[in-house]
C-alpha cells in the first residue's frame, strides 16, 4: 500500500498488520479502515499462492517472504504492528507461532504492539510485559495512540529546531 502524507515533507509511519493467513480477509479490512483514517499500513503477501507451488519452492519462498516481512517490522518507517488475533481452532484471541515471532521482533525493535481483540491467555505474561494494547475490536484506540505519537514526535522535532545552538550545550550524564 502507498503511504499517506501528514505534512508536505513528512511521511507517516506504517502499521504492519500481522496474523494468520486464515484471517487474511480481516487483515485487508483493517488495512482499508486504517487507510480511511490516514494511517498507512502494510499487509503480508497472501501465502495461499505460495502454497500452490512445489513444497521445496514453497518453503524457499516462505523463508524469503518471512525475512522481508520481519525486516519491515524493524524498519524506521514502522510505528507498530496490529495483530489480527481472531478465533482459530476454537481458541479465542488466537496467536500462532509465526505471529508470536512477529510480536517478539516488534517488541525487540521498540515498536507499539496492538492486538485487534483481547489477550491470548497462553501468552498473557509476555503480552502484558511488552505492553501490548488489546483493542477489543476498537481500532479507534489505535488511531488515537498513533495520532498522539505523531504529535509528540512533531513537538520533539520542533523543540530541537528551536534550540539555541549558538551557545555550548551541556549534557549531564
Amino acid at each position: 500500500m502507498t503511504s499517506n502524507m501528514h505534512n508536505k515533507d513528512t511521511k507517516r509511519p506504517n502499521i504492519l498488520i500481522c496474523g494468520s493467513m486464515f484471517h487474511y480477509k480481516t487483515m485487508m479490512e483493517c488495512s482499508n479502515w486504517l487507510s480511511q483514517h490516514n494511517i498507512p499500513s502494510l499487509v503480508p503477501e497472501n501465502e495461499k499462492a505460495v502454497a500452490e507451488l512445489s513444497i521445496k519452492t514453497s518453503l524457499e519462498e516462505k523463508s524469503y517472504l518471512s525475512r522481508k516481512w520481519l525486516k519491515n517490522i524493524k524498519s524506521k518507517s514502522t510505528y507498530g504492528i496490529l495483530v489480527v488475533n481472531e478465533t482459530k481452532k476454537g481458541l479465542a484471541n488466537y496467536i500462532g507461532a509465526n505471529t508470536f515471532a512477529e510480536i517478539v521482533i516488534a517488541f525487540n525493535a521498540s515498536k507499539q504492539i496492538f492486538l485487534l481483540n483481547g489477550i491470548y491467555p497462553p501468552l498473557e505474561d509476555e503480552l502484558l510485559a511488552w505492553k501490548a494494547v488489546a483493542l477489543s475490536g476498537k481500532l479507534e484506540t489505535l488511531v488515537s495512540m498513533y495520532e498522539n505519537a505523531i504529535e509528540e514526535a512533531i513537538n520533539r522535532q520542533q523543540a530541537l529546531e528551536e534550540k539555541d545552538l549558538s551557545k555550548p550545550q551541556l549534557t549531564l550524564l
